[in-house]
């Protein structure tokens, strides 16, 4: 089985739970938090994940988190069956499944918006609304900075890509002189 269908799988199960007890949101932001402790700690991340280290050293470390994070035993029971099935390792891909799956639920799709320079607050706004009407949706905007685009917007949402960067239509010329097809 595939680590995408696992974390598929395990986010599903936390979901429905947090879900029928009207916790998606606070489940969701713990995970986030734990996801971005162990990415700054991969020492930490490496010791869950390592066949090396003892199972009660693993328990131990994931008792820390749920004190320093004052998680509640639902959750708490879940990082603890990560550990002892060995799934700690798809801790990052069963964050980002519980994440897809509570903008599913609650209508938000998130757009990745590169530009080479910073968008200002006001066209984020602006550029949030506009994909808001075209995805019928409430859009979250994931700004990302990417000089190789030389110009212009590149927007994606899931599987539809709008590119309208300076990059492209030079491509695009470059494409219709080689053709012959300018004239």
């Amino acid at each position: 089985m595939t680590s995408a269908v696992i974390a598929k799988r395990y986010a599903r199960a936390l979901f429905f739970v947090a879900k029928e007890s009207g916790k998606l949101e606070s489940f969701g932001g713990v995970l986030k938090e734990i996801a971005g402790f162990l990415a700054k700690n991969p020492d930490v991340e490496l010791a869950l994940i390592s066949p090396v280290y003892p199972m009660d050293l693993k328990q131990e470390i994931v008792n820390q988190f749920i004190g320093a994070y004052k998680i509640e035993d639902v959750l708490a029971n879940f990082l603890r069956l990560l550990v002892d099935r060995r799934r700690i390792q798809n801790f990052s891909q069963i964050c980002q499944a519980f994440g897809e799956l509570v903008d599913e639920e609650t209508g938000v799709v998130r757009a990745v918006v590169k530009t080479v320079v910073p968008m200002s607050g006001e066209l984020q706004q602006k550029f949030a609304k506009i994909l808001a009407k075209v995805s019928g949706k409430q859009v979250v905007l994931e700004l990302q900075e990417d000089p190789s685009i030389i110009g212009g917007v590149v927007t994606s949402i899931g599987d539809m890509v709008w590119d309208g960067s300076i990059r492209s239509q030079l491509q695009g010329f470059r494409e219709s002189i080689e053709r012959g097809d300018l004239g």
